[in-house]
């Protein structure tokens, strides 16, 4: 146990937690203010933090920025965790490209723009590039919000702005990365592609490792994870990628962002997004909190001007490229302006890429309370530019020529319905291109691997030379399935459909062998010379192909389809490996609330089927498991459903849950306290004379009859033919306020 001295104490009550507890008091009353006038939280969390800074004099403030800079810090981990638990790779392959299109439209129009109005501002280049990052992203936290409120989440424009938000979570981490390069001076191209190519080299192995590994693990020891011990194992999880992604050159950002995408893949996703939200409310807050601190009313006032030219730009550049992105990738023009409507505000990566520059030391002072005026001005009117867009789309359209609107529709056709042909020939060229850069990375780390750590190890243990040639050949042993996978065509089925005598496809294979023949020589040239590389790699290369290709295609199927099961083990669960009945039908985990309808219902009465569609596969209740409950089973508070359906499906089911437990909590908080009281009946009561079962007690009345004594003193049972009468003596349970009402 650690003791702590009375100087420590004292430092942490006047300093740490002083500092803390101010800070979280002003956020609450700030918050509870903005629910009160129904506004993003996030705004409380804003003008809390300046009220709590040295710049609000009124105030006591806080002792030291450093102090809250530490959890500010966490707060950002704890952010980009979330954002990568609510981040699925297969939701973003069924987003097509059109997502990926609108959201590069998007961000590279507002980063010129960003940097055309920096040098309008004469700012230098760094500051320029830094703020055309800063309001190029779209925040998905207020969207989310903004739409849940308006109840506008079931519309086709807020599928595809969801999609457009999750590519543009992808394109800030690569951002971050690219501005971290940039500010230290790499800025030559070289550099910047090492850089890319660096990052896009760890992600791919972290992704692999992670999905080859956690998943199944998770799902092995599921029956021992309450949530408890679910949140230490997502924590711990989130902050040694954190620490391992700084240990890599990396920030940690990157790898909680990473960490969070991962575990978005298995069966416990839903779960650890539930109990990981607490943290990330309350560090998100202290983050926010931060951000609010560096607001300078000086500086706001003297930059009013630059402020509200930022502000526009924002709104419109958004509005005009979101669209434009929409229409480009052949939405209609209706669906294409709701969703450029949508888009227009700035948000927490805003703030994540200002504080990058701010700790980097290379953005001016002046721009961290200019973005944030910036932010709060473009949450606070996103509602209502959202509520804009469809007469704004009426008016537009009463406008447009009519062979304008004609080439639009025609557009929009054509690009719904492309030729399919085409498509099998992209699938083909898709599947080729992932596998050459999935098994290079992998075929990198492992040659990586071997030559700085194998090579060494075996050398200083095995002494007359030995050592050497052994590593080498555990090393070819290990890269033996990957080079027999990328020198072979998986993708025989797309071949049949476009011919498999076509050129083009034969060029492929012969692309493909070569750069397995080309991974054998360097690594052995690497290790002795290019002659015996080319020798001993070409020799590797035909007795791979031709003596081990069965026996190696076996180990590898293995490895890939442990792979593919993890990978789809949502989808797979209880529903055949490979199920092609519904691409995104999966299996979640889901919390019953307080406030759900069904509770103390039967599973065949408590219609989740007819409802939600969905089937349920399994209940835990505590450390209780129930493999395939029958129908007579009941649900109770705080059962664990294990739910089969689509991502839709479980969605709204979940939706609902939250929303009946804020219902019943809404419901229960303002609730007098229950007390137990006796009541004497007079002649005017209007519960005597009658038999109990005709006097709604706990309906009219708030209360539970306990105990009846006559005036003579005799005590009675209670049931419901008991008659209550004039002078009897009445003990109840409930609310206080109601029993005058009984007398």
């Amino acid at each position: 146990m650690i003791l702590l001295t009375a100087q420590t104490t004292e430092h942490l009550v006047n300093g740490l937690l002083s500092d803390l507890a101010l800070v979280l008091l002003l956020a609450a009353v700030a918050t509870l203010l903005c629910k009160k006038l129904r506004q993003p939280v996030v705004l409380g969390y804003i003008v809390a933090g300046f009220l709590a800074s040295p710049n609000f004099v009124f105030l006591p403030s806080i002792s030291s920025l450093s102090n809250i800079e530490v959890w500010a810090q966490v707060g950002i981990v704890v952010l980009m965790f979330t954002l990568g638990v609510e981040f699925s790779f297969k939701k973003l392959m069924r987003s097509g490209s059109s997502a990926a299109i609108t959201a590069f439209i998007i961000i590279a129009g507002m980063t010129f723009a960003g940097f055309g109005v920096g040098r309008l501002l004469h700012l230098d280049t760094i500051n320029c590039i830094f703020l055309g990052g800063m309001i190029s992203m779209s925040s998905t936290t207020i969207i989310l919000k903004a739409l849940s409120d308006l109840g506008l989440r079931q519309k086709r424009f807020a599928s595809l702005v969801l999609a457009v938000l999750i590519i543009e979570d992808l394109f800030a981490v690569l951002m971050l990365v690219l501005l971290s390069s940039i500010a230290v001076g790499n800025v030559e191209g070289t550099e910047l592609l090492f850089s890319v190519g660096k990052l896009l080299f760890f992600l791919i192995i972290w992704f692999v490792a992670g999905v080859y590994l956690l998943p199944g693990f998770l799902s092995k020891i599921r029956g021992y994870l309450n949530d408890e011990t679910l949140l230490v194992c997502s924590m711990g999880l989130c902050f040694a990628m954190a620490v391992f992604s700084v240990m890599c050159g990396f920030s940690l950002e990157l790898g909680a962002f990473v960490m969070g995408s991962v575990l978005a893949g298995t069966m416990a996703a839903e779960r650890i997004d539930k109990v990981v939200k607490p943290i990330k409310d309350l560090f998100g807050a202290v983050f926010f909190i931060s951000v609010g601190m560096m607001v300078q009313p000086a500086v706001i006032g003297q930059y009013w001007g630059q402020i509200l030219l930022l502000a526009c730009v924002v709104i419109v550049g958004m509005i005009v490229f979101g669209t434009v992105g929409m229409l480009v990738t052949g939405q209609s023009l209706k669906v294409a302006m709701e969703s450029g409507f949508t888009l227009t505000q700035i948000g927490e990566f805003s703030f994540i890429i200002a504080s990058l520059g701010m700790s980097l030391r290379v953005l001016d002072a002046s721009l961290y309370p200019i973005i944030v005026a910036v932010s709060v001005i473009t949450i606070f009117t996103t509602p209502y530019f959202i509520k804009l867009a469809d007469p704004a789309y009426r008016s537009l359209e009463k406008r447009l020529p009519k062979p304008f609107k004609e080439f639009l529709r025609r557009y929009s056709e054509r690009q719904q319905h492309s030729d399919n042909r085409r498509q099998v020939w992209k699938e083909i060229l898709m599947q080729n291109l992932w596998r050459v850069v999935l098994y290079s990375v992998i075929l990198t780390a492992i040659i990586l691997v071997s030559l700085q750590w194998l090579f060494p190890a075996l050398e200083g243990l095995i002494p007359d030379g030995y050592g050497k040639p052994l590593a080498m050949l555990i090393t070819l042993v290990a890269m033996s399935p990957f080079i027999l996978a990328l020198a072979r065509s998986n993708t025989r089925r797309a071949e049949e459909m476009a011919g498999s005598f076509e050129v083009p496809l034969i060029a492929v294979r012969i692309i493909r062998m070569a750069l397995a023949l080309l991974f054998l020589v360097y690594f052995v040239s690497m290790a002795y010379t290019s002659t015996i590389g080319w020798i001993v790699g070409g020799v590797a290369f035909f007795i791979i192909i031709v003596f081990a290709s069965n026996r190696l295609m076996k180990r590898y199927d293995r490895m890939e389809q442990k792979f593919m099961d993890n990978l789809n083990i949502r989808e797979n669960t209880r529903l055949g490996l490979n199920n092609n009945l519904v691409d995104d039908i999966h299996q979640a985990y889901i919390e019953v609330g307080r406030g759900a309808t069904f509770i103390g219902e039967r599973l065949s009465n408590s219609g989740l089927r007819d409802r939600f569609g969905v089937s349920i596969s399994s209940i835990q209740r505590g450390q209780v498991m129930m493999p395939l409950p029958s129908g007579n089973t009941r649900i109770f508070p705080g059962d664990i459903l294990g739910v089969i359906g689509t991502d839709d499906q479980i969605k709204q089911l979940n939706d609902v849950l939250e929303a009946e437990t804020r219902s019943y909590e809404a419901k229960v908080t303002p609730t007098p306290e229950v007390s137990l009281r006796s009541i004497l009946l007079s002649v005017n009561s209007p519960i005597i004379e009658k038999p109990l079962a005709e006097t709604d007690l706990r309906g009219d009345y708030y209360c539970i009859l306990v105990k009846v004594q006559r005036a003579d003193g005799e005590f009675v049972p209670v049931d419901p033919e008991t008659v209550l009468h004039a002078g009897d003596r009445i003990w109840v349970v409930g609310d206080e306020s109601q029993f005058a009402r009984m007398k």
